[in-house]
């Protein structure tokens, strides 16, 4: 799977774990120098509170277009470690 956006390849990983239709990539196959911390967060029931990243491509920001989830909840201890991505960037086989 690949995760795409600006025809840049964000992430890229053949172990991904899907959890309500999204892509839970490897946070090692993940470019980390396009990624740039926000204060965003939200919070699930079952899943815990996200943390986001922007992504920042050749000066193109999309902003809170990655998240992930520190400290899940049991349900969800499968995506410890992963990020997911939304906001137009496209995760292709």
């Amino acid at each position: 799977m690949k995760a795409i956006w600006k025809d840049t390849v964000i992430a890229e990983s053949n172990d991904t774990v899907v959890v309500e239709g999204n892509h839970y990539f490897p946070i090692g196959s993940v470019k980390r120098d396009l990624l740039v911390p926000s204060d965003h967060t939200s919070v699930c029931p079952w899943k815990g509170t996200a943390n986001y990243y922007s992504l920042n491509v050749a000066g193109a920001e999309n902003k809170d277009a990655v998240w992930y989830y520190a400290e899940p909840k049991d349900a969800a201890k499968e995506i410890k470690g992963r990020v997911a991505f939304w906001k137009g960037v496209k995760v292709v086989s």
